[in-house]
């Protein structure tokens, strides 16, 4: 290969680098979404009753204060969707992150001392992975649900759909992690750690776990996309985020009731934003996994 070609080759395809573009837009708005929204949806006084179901700006009867117009209680379009997105990353993020600590740390557990307890551990990860993670987050909702008060509920709801999103995702993160502790264990640097006397907890820590973050990374990366998309579909349903954290999926719910009575934009407009927000992820998610499978970094 020459010098040309491998140079390409490291050098990210067009359309990662608009998806790149696109998501650090869309983080940028949410982390900003309080000072860039024109009003706070959240505030009852901040929008009107008179100003409800305006189309959006560029349609006949639009309104230029609404560049997406409103929704049926009169909330501007482009603020509601700003929070919305802004709860859906949350929550994906969040629900990513827990499943990536807790499978790194029952992955790092099984790798390293194998034996009866890697067996529990996977075998138990697969009875999970048999179910559906939308099936098994729509179970866990339900049961907190009726376990918990309206009001408990409302408080705790971010917490109960991450929680419902990240116990189905684990599992793949502990696989990935326990095959490459599986490798690092039967390396000489680690039977030199364990000869000297390092405890395990040092061992998995300093020496095996840096070697499997890459791996690590790379899937949280994919599965962002998907616990986003699957708390939309909770929220879509009625079991996830409800109307006082108005997530992209509660919009579309919203929206959904007034879709045929010609006010497409309150459902279309946060939907659009969901699939630009997944297509994207998708893309960066599908551009790392490649740059870091080593069989293809080896050819």
């Amino acid at each position: 290969m020459t010098a040309l070609a491998s140079y390409r080759l490291r050098l990210p395809p067009a359309s990662v680098v608009v998806a790149g573009l696109i998501l650090v837009t869309l983080l940028v708005l949410v982390i900003f979404a309080p000072l860039i929204a024109p009003i706070d949806p959240r505030n009852v006084s901040s929008y009107s009753l008179s100003d409800m179901e305006i189309p959006p700006a560029f349609m006949t009867d639009g309104d230029p204060r609404f560049l997406l117009g409103t929704d049926n209680q009169g909330r501007d379009l482009v603020s509601v969707i700003l929070y919305g997105l802004r709860i859906s990353v949350v929550i994906g993020m969040g629900a990513v992150l827990l499943a990536a600590v807790l499978g790194v740390i029952l992955g790092l557990i099984a790798g390293y001392f194998g034996g009866l307890i890697d067996t529990i551990l996977m075998r138990v990860g697969d009875i999970l992975v048999s179910f559906p993670t939308i099936l098994v987050a729509l179970l866990i909702a339900g049961i907190a649900r009726a376990q918990l008060t309206p009001a408990m509920v409302a408080n705790w709801a971010p917490a109960i759909v991450i929680g419902a999103i990240a116990v189905n995702e684990w599992v793949q993160y502990a696989r990935t992690v326990r095959a490459a502790a599986m490798v690092e264990v039967s390396r000489d640097y680690v039977r030199a750690a364990k000869v000297i006397g390092l405890p395990p907890l040092r061992i998995m820590l300093r020496h095996i776990l840096p070697n499997v973050m890459s791996s690590v990374m790379v899937i949280a990366t994919i599965n962002l996309a998907g616990a986003i998309l699957t708390e939309a579909t909770l929220s879509f349903l009625g079991a996830g985020m409800p109307a006082t954290y108005p997530s992209l999926g509660t919009l579309i719910r919203i929206g959904n009731e007034f879709l045929f009575s010609g006010l497409w934009w309150i459902a279309v407009m946060p939907a659009s934003v969901l699939v630009i927000l997944v297509l994207a992820v998708n893309v960066v998610g599908d551009y790392l996994r490649d740059r870091f499978n080593p069989k293809l970094m080896a050819r």
